[in-house]
């Protein structure tokens, strides 16, 4: 019965190939058929590609055909360079290089140059096409945008001159208000986010623009920390044109409201109030404010005369999400309680060796430098800072930089960088990708469907942890930026070091 069955199947899939097939063939003759007679529409060509498949043999094939049939169309390699840039394959340049060699000023092949330019590492030969792209179209408000973010990591004064002139320039789009949006955000200086905030504010309204909307976040919660009453009335600004149902700017007036009339306890040295008024303070998972806050509680609890209560509020803190602000404030509060600096520091990792974990190991990672595997266990004896990462993850390059700033201040000392490659099919980027670069870290390729444990990066990237020398957790889920570099030169001082007491 069951030979009856199989057979019965086996017919029946023969029988819908036989339908499918000519049908598939005429359908592919068709969409070949329209290419031929507008060979210049990308529109055309995607419909093609996206019928044909990406990684059918025979797409590129016909696409040599085609390029050789029309010598003149740039967008026939264009077409084929951005199915494989959509899909980050390292096999988009060939084809883009093609295309501007027809066409000097084709914009955007110059941009997808720029883009698989990053993914392969050679940052200076990707920044010459960026300015191609933008030099190629100067009304283009996208390339004009990125072409000045290109100078973050390597001209600052540069780079705040031509994102203020892109703004400047494109009053009327959403790059102008990103251009300000990045300016405050990435800005070191507190007064300098506060300037360019409100100039986002002022340039672009937060109910036209969603870069400016997305802005007043971050605006918002630096006013609560520096000027609450400035905070609320940004608040009530924006809750009056407020369309979400869940009326988030409504509750930040509440909350802008609470810590302003703390602040106030607190200039009246009535701390027992004030720690009354901000234990009412309910933040957002995602809030930048979680350590003010902090910070706020142990002040009202020092003036209240509570500073044991202070002190050890900040450690536990610190413990989650270590910070200079934090370390420098439980040290002014240790010295209150009549502690030494090596009494602190042992207070301290007495609460994270408590909160520690042994990191889950991982095994025979394939090393893309050197021949074989690696494992956790190599690196006993070392710390270990330990990021997710993938070629084409735009975040993971954006971070890379700060990372190589601070772990260059320990070159020479135990300190082991690893960077987990995530997309094995951007494999091919991977060692020109190093090499290019000059980036220190050791990339290993990840294993699909290992037990990561406490080191799981949640299918996401990038992600980051430090481990000790004795193989234990210690920090995870940290971000790195520009203003948080020496927040991450601590903690890895701090692992490197020890325990002192």
């Amino acid at each position: 019965m069951k030979t009856n069955v199989k057979y019965v199947a086996l017919a029946l899939l023969i029988i819908l190939l036989n339908i499918w097939q000519p049908a598939f063939s005429q359908e592919i003759k068709k969409l070949k058929a329209n290419v031929e007679a507008a060979p210049d529409s990308l529109k055309t060509h995607q419909s093609y590609i996206k019928a044909m498949g990406i990684n059918n043999p025979e797409l590129e094939k016909q696409y040599k055909v085609w390029m050789d049939k029309y010598p003149k169309s740039a967008m026939v390699a264009y077409s084929i360079a951005k199915a494989y840039l959509d899909e980050e394959r390292p096999k988009a340049k060939p084809y883009l290089l093609k295309a501007v060699a027809i066409d000097p000023k084709f914009t955007e092949a110059w941009g997808g140059l720029w883009s698989d330019g990053e993914r392969w590492g050679d940052f200076k030969l990707s920044a010459s096409y960026l300015a191609k792209a933008a030099a190629s179209d100067p009304s283009n408000p996208t390339y004009a945008f990125y072409y000045a973010s290109s100078f973050g990591n390597t001209d600052e004064a540069k780079w705040r001159a031509m994102s203020l002139d892109v703004a400047k320039r494109f009053p009327a789009h959403e790059r102008g208000a990103q251009a300000l949006y990045w300016l405050a955000t990435k800005s070191k200086k507190t007064a300098d986010k506060l300037k360019y905030y409100e100039l986002l504010h002022n340039s672009y309204a937060p109910e036209k623009f969603n870069w400016s909307a997305s802005g007043m976040s971050g605006y918002f919660e630096i006013l609560l920390a520096e000027d609450p009453q400035k905070a609320v009335a940004l608040a009530q600004e924006m809750a009056k044109d407020e369309k979400s149902e869940k009326k988030q700017w409504s509750a930040l007036v509440l909350q802008a409201q609470i810590v302003a009339k703390a602040r106030m306890l607190m200039d009246q040295k009535n701390g027992v109030e004030a720690l009354a008024v901000l234990n009412q303070l309910k933040l957002s998972k995602y809030s930048s404010f979680k350590t003010d806050l902090v910070l706020l509680k142990a002040k009202a609890n020092e003036l209240s005369g509570n500073t044991k209560a202070a002190y050890d509020s900040l450690i536990v803190t610190f413990a989650k999400t270590p910070a200079v602000a934090l370390k420098t404030t439980i040290t002014d509060y240790g010295i209150k309680l009549g502690k030494n600096e090596i009494v602190i520091d042992a207070d301290i990792w007495r609460h994270l060796e408590a909160v520690s974990q042994v990191a889950t190991p991982f095994n025979g990672l394939k090393r893309y430098l050197t021949p074989g595997a690696a494992s956790l266990a190599d690196y006993k004896g070392k710390v270990v800072l330990l990021t997710y990462w993938f070629p084409g993850c735009g975040p993971c390059r954006a971070e890379f930089p700060h990372f190589e700033n601070v772990v260059k201040k320990f070159k020479g000392q135990d300190l082991e960088y690893l960077g987990i490659n995530v997309v094995s099919k951007q494999n091919d980027y991977v060692i020109p990708f190093m090499k290019n670069s000059g980036y220190s870290f050791t990339p290993l390729e990840d294993v699909e469907g290992r037990v990561k444990g406490n080191l799981d990066n949640r299918n996401a990237a990038p992600m980051n942890f430090l481990i000790d020398r004795d193989g234990r957790l210690i920090f995870s889920n940290f971000r790195t930026e520009a203003d948080s570099e020496e927040d991450l030169e601590l903690m890895i001082e701090m692992l490197l070091t020890g325990k002192k007491g």
